[in-house]
């Protein structure tokens, strides 16, 4: 098979910043924005400042995108050889290796002034910290060499709380550690069900997933187990105090369902199930982090 970056045709201003945009994953961007936010509620109590909500968000967006535009530089030529990923915007040729990386690295100085200049030193080196650990520490040592990457490299994904937190108070809480834990916890099944049914494509990738390295069995065991554990770690703000019934109604009732996915995919697989149990992680997520977010108002 071909894996050589094609070169793209000559496009208009809006083609090209749409190409640059989507190097930024915005989707995924905008769900970590919605989980500090989530940390920064829960830190203020009562409201954010709002140079801190506007700016802190902003920062902390702008460095999560600058480290999903170096993950599409450094994994272009991987990407090129997946039938997922061959049609993003480095593998189509339609953005250069220059371009994306001086956009990336603009992206995340900006980024980093911001949080340095309305939020706190803290929250700046912790939110260039993530991004140093997923860009780099995850996509280029990681990824490549460990079946274990997403467990180990979820720690990354886990921190918007965490940072949203830091942002308001100028330290890290409890409660913010209680969402770093969902969201690690979290990661495994998300993704493992994703590799389940894109094993072929991820063994063309030559990267070493686990459903390529263990099988797909052993993979529908480890989300299960995950899954288990995620649902314990979801009644966590409830138990320290951070949240109340309204929240832990929903964290059970999510969590449940998504056990019930977890339980079918070990006992009776099918590309099918794999899929839509993918699909309500990121449903399960989104939920769970909005219910705190409404339980925080109806407290």
């Amino acid at each position: 098979m071909n894996t050589r970056v094609t070169q793209a045709p000559p496009s208009n201003w809006r083609q090209v910043a749409a190409r640059y945009l989507a190097l930024t994953k915005p989707r995924i961007v905008l769900l970590a924005a919605f989980c500090a936010l989530i940390g920064m509620l829960l830190a203020a109590g009562s409201g954010v400042p709002w140079r801190v909500l506007v700016f802190g968000l902003a920062g902390i967006s702008l460095l999560a995108g600058a480290g999903f535009a170096f993950n599409c530089l450094i994994e272009r030529g991987i990407d090129a050889r997946m039938a997922r990923t061959r049609g993003r915007p480095m593998p189509r040729g339609e953005v250069g290796t220059a371009g994306a990386l001086v956009f990336a690295t603009a992206l995340g100085t900006t980024g980093a002034i911001l949080l340095y200049r309305f939020a706190n030193p803290l929250t700046m080196w912790l939110t260039l910290a993530t991004f140093v650990g997923y860009a780099f520490v995850y996509t280029v040592l990681l990824k490549p060499s460990t079946p274990q990457n997403i467990v180990i490299g979820g720690a990354s994904g886990a921190m918007p709380p965490v940072l949203g937190w830091a942002a308001v108070s100028g330290e890290i809480g409890a409660p913010a550690l209680a969402l770093f834990l969902i969201i690690f916890l979290w990661t495994p099944p998300h993704f493992w069900s994703l590799a389940l049914y894109r094993i072929e494509d991820y063994r063309r990738s030559g990267l070493p997933m686990l459903p390529v390295t263990h099988g797909p069995e052993f993979t529908r065991r480890s989300i299960l187990g995950y899954t288990l554990a995620l649902f314990v770690a979801a009644l966590l703000p409830y138990l320290i105090g951070a949240s109340g019934l309204f929240y832990l109604g929903c964290a059970v009732v999510l969590g449940a369902v998504f056990v019930g996915y977890a339980w079918r995919l070990w006992r009776a697989y099918t590309d099918a199930l794999a899929r839509r149990t993918f699909a309500y992680s990121i449903f399960h997520l989104s939920a769970l982090f909005g219910a705190l977010l409404v339980d925080h108002y109806l407290r």
